[in-house]
């Protein structure tokens, strides 16, 4: 069952604000192009370390390859988003493909998430550090935090150039530093740059405490 993204949120969740309305039309137009939907490395490449069954959220999704993965897998899975354009398209695939897959489309902030509520959260290219403490808090004892993004160090212009959206030389490290690092891969401009991912950073971290 896939639930209507544009159902009305609460006064906290509404997206009434400029840059939540910018935000919405921004990605709103991207997603309206056809584009591929891949599931992220840190999720393909670590598959068996995810919980047979539980609760997992993809944060600011996209169309939602990852959510589909981890509904593949079992798992409850929701799917956040400040795209309508593309939670709508999630819907449909998710439909196409019997999932269960629970959608909501949002402006995220860091009061909108339920504490102890997540088995798995999955972020891959976004990057808002407001929300740290708020996603950690958000996962169970023994929960995966899967986060995959840019960094500064990048070789080519894909993503944003923006500093605010690239990583620092391991800063995820450094911000989800609570949690018990499971996997991590920066590879900078270290040696071979035509071997390794050189634009973004994985990191896989367990909440134990």
């Amino acid at each position: 069952m896939v639930q209507n993204p544009d159902k009305p949120m609460s006064n906290t969740n509404n997206i009434n604000t400029s840059q939540s309305q910018q935000a919405k039309k921004k990605w709103n137009q991207i997603y309206q192009k056809p584009s591929p939907t891949v599931v992220a490395p840190v999720l393909a490449d670590n598959k068996f370390l995810l919980p047979q069954q539980g609760k997992a959220l993809d944060l600011a999704c996209g169309l939602g390859a990852n959510a589909l993965f981890l509904a593949q897998k079992g798992l409850e899975t929701h799917a956040w988003d400040i795209s309508s354009v593309a939670l709508n398209k999630l819907q449909h695939t998710a439909s196409q493909q019997s999932l269960n897959i629970s959608t909501k489309q949002l402006f995220i902030t860091p009061d909108l998430f339920p504490k102890n509520t997540f088995d798995v959260i999955i972020i891959t290219r976004f990057l808002d550090r407001s929300l740290t403490n708020a996603i950690m808090d958000g996962l169970k004892l023994n929960g995966l935090l899967l986060y995959q993004t840019f960094v500064r160090e990048k070789i080519t212009t894909k993503g944003p150039n923006n500093p605010e959206f690239l990583l620092a030389r391991n800063e995820l490290l450094q911000l989800f530093h609570p949690l018990t690092v499971v996997s991590y891969k920066e590879y900078s401009l270290l040696g071979d740059l035509d071997c390794g991912e050189r634009n973004e950073a994985l990191f896989i971290g367990q909440k134990i405490k």
